[in-house]
């Protein structure tokens, strides 16, 4: 097997596991495949695959405005590769949000529900709008195929060829914008990041980052190239992006310590803390020592040099992105996060997946320009054209055809082998930790705080009986919140049924009944005599208990299954202060500060009670 299909089957077999994968994730949730929780809501997927993804894909808007809008030509001949590698990067960065939203079928609302003052938002909007402006720009090189060789087609692409400045300029002015948002983000929590990468300069370093990170990524997406099809190397003009990022990797360093000295910071180089040691290895690697190699035009003329280079830029940036996003981020004592299997096999069929797709566009797209004409060469799918002796003339098999047989396949290995080492509650179901809840206390107004997250809510209980009662009527309005009392108890506290603060918990305890009505003989006043023992066939509590249940749907069946207590609580107080403020009530009466007023007590606490567990969907 050759090396283009040794590459190929390895990133088909990637490319599998990750479809086995992302069912799994789209079907269980994911609290079975990932180890996010409340306290860490993001991870690699977020860190990777959309911070570092964005970056990574850079390299699209920094040649073609080189090409373009500075008019170097004899860059030329990496405009369309990287172009595509950019395409690909935002596709694959797209793909793996979707992954990560807990509801990722909404993922087109910022299209629709504006909120001009996130960040979110307008990252949102620049990334689908540079995403189109990609594919356009790349439209010109599918439409030169010989099969669409149409005349629509053909009006279509030299309209696009006469938009490729406009298209540029479009691409140019977004990139600068979301990648610079992107560190804009963590401009609000100067108190969770550390100090060494926290700054006011975050938008600006992100976007320096970029570039440096894209001139990069182009020349090492050049290697690989040239490695994978046996291309002539463009040793001058890689040469000339390693001076390129010189530069800007010295100014991205200087803009760093220049940033620690005049925040008075730069004394916590000397601590001997890990995250001095962290940072110390992460600027040299991904700016200092690299930018001091480059700076040399007999070592930029060197391939081996050119190429480490690359290598350690693309690491060190990336590593950049997870101290900032993931790795820096002061946490609770206790909260650890290391990805699952999962979530990293997940990120690398992402990669593969894209990869597969630049090798087919290599193969069947002028993808390549020469660089003497400055046109495309035509590339020539070997591996699709049937085989025969060169002496004989006899027919040897068509080699698409063995090459799919091969891909498919490892692919089918690669499938059974990943189903083998599914966790056991990808099919079973995922189940949050119990967390216990705690009961409310006070009297006339009660301080709940459910999951002892330290941030109280105070509820006011006898002006709500008094509104409710006025509304209802006195015996009903208790009804509508008290709606199932334990026996001989007229007003049994929420907590009390629902007594976990995320998993539906029963309200029947088997043992407790069996030693109260004195042991087994006793079935028969519950079970049927004539009937199998189950849940079934059992007598409804209200046989015996008559004013246990009321106003619930569940006294109807045989089901009696509390519902999570955070699930209970909104349940119950949401819909009913949406109704008084249709009612003309308190404008903002179904908002969460009605409720949630109080910070926690430390600033480092979870906020626990205003966030659904991302465990569960």
């Amino acid at each position: 097997m050759n090396r283009l299909n040794t590459v190929k089957s390895i990133l088909w077999a990637l490319v599998s596991v990750g479809i086995v994968l992302a069912i799994t994730r789209f079907i269980s949730g994911l609290g079975v495949v990932t180890a996010l929780s409340d306290d860490i809501p993001w991870g690699l997927w977020i860190v990777f695959d959309v911070m570092g993804g964005v970056a990574l894909a850079a390299g699209g808007f920094v040649i073609a405005a080189t090409v373009y809008i500075f008019h170097l030509d004899k860059y030329k001949p990496i405009v369309r590769p990287a172009v595509l590698t950019a395409f690909l990067g935002y596709n694959a960065v797209g793909i793996g949000l979707m992954f990560d939203l807990g509801i990722p079928w909404r993922i087109w609302h910022a299209m629709i529900y504006w909120q001009h003052h996130s960040v979110l938002f307008e990252v949102a909007w620049c990334v689908m709008l540079y995403l189109i402006v990609l594919a356009l720009e790349f439209a010109p090189v599918v439409l030169e195929h010989k099969w669409l060789q149409y005349p629509g087609l053909q009006s279509i692409h030299r309209m696009l060829k006469w938009a490729t400045i406009p298209l540029v300029i479009a691409g140019i002015v977004l990139s600068t914008l979301h990648q610079s948002s992107l560190g804009s983000l963590f401009l609000i929590m100067p108190h969770r990041l550390h100090a060494l990468w926290y700054s006011p300069l975050l938008p600006l370093l992100f976007f320096v980052t970029a570039i440096g990170l894209g001139l990069m990524m182009v020349t090492l997406e050049s290697f690989f190239s040239t490695w994978l099809f046996n291309h002539k190397p463009k040793k001058d003009l890689l040469a000339g992006l390693g001076k390129a990022a010189s530069i800007v990797l010295f100014l991205y360093v200087a803009l760093r310590f220049i940033d620690l000295a005049v925040r008075g910071q730069i004394g916590l180089l000397l601590d001997p803390s890990w995250q001095s040691m962290l940072f110390t290895f992460e600027i040299m690697v991904s700016a200092l020592i690299p930018a001091i190699l480059l700076s040399f035009a007999s070592l930029r003329a060197r391939s081996d040099v050119l190429l480490a280079c690359s290598i350690m830029v693309v690491f060190g940036m990336v590593l950049y992105r997870f101290d900032v996003g993931l790795i820096a981020i002061q946490r609770l004592p206790g909260s650890v996060y290391f990805p699952t299997w999962i979530e990293i096999m997940i990120s690398a069929s992402l990669v593969s997946g894209a990869t597969l797709v630049y090798i087919f566009c290599a193969e069947n797209f002028n993808l390549f320009i020469d660089e003497d004409h400055a046109e495309p060469s035509h590339a020539e799918n070997k591996y699709s054209a049937p085989v025969f002796d060169p002496v004989s003339g006899v027919y040897l098999g068509d080699s698409f055809r063995k090459n799919v047989m091969v891909f498919s396949t490892i692919s089918i290995l690669a499938v059974g082998v990943t189903a083998a080492l599914l966790p056991g509650t990808a099919f079973s179901g995922y189940r949050a930790p119990d967390v216990p809840v705690q009961e409310a206390r006070g009297a006339g107004i009660l301080t709940i705080d459910g999951n002892r997250s330290n941030e109280f809510v105070r509820f006011d209980h006898k002006a709500h009986a008094k509104r409710s009662a006025a509304m209802n009527g006195p015996k009903e309005g208790c009804i509508k919140c008290h709606h199932a009392n334990l026996p001989k108890d007229g007003v049994s506290s929420c907590s009390s049924c629902h007594s976990d603060m995320y998993n539906t918990t029963s309200i029947f305890n088997h043992e407790f009944h069996v030693e109260k009505m004195k042991g087994n003989k006793s079935c028969v006043t519950c079970h049927p005599a004539d009937k199998s023992k189950s849940k079934a066939t059992v007598r409804k509590c209200t046989v015996c208990h008559r004013e246990l249940f009321k106003n619930i749907e569940d006294s109807k069946s045989n089901n009696y299954a509390a519902r999570s207590y955070f699930e209970a609580m909104h349940a119950l107080c949401i819909p009913c202060h949406t109704e008084q403020k249709a009612d003309g009530h308190h404008a903002d009466l179904d908002q969460c500060k009605t409720c949630h007023t109080n910070p926690p007590a430390d600033p480092m606490a979870p906020m626990n009670i205003l966030l659904i567990d991302k465990t569960q969907e």
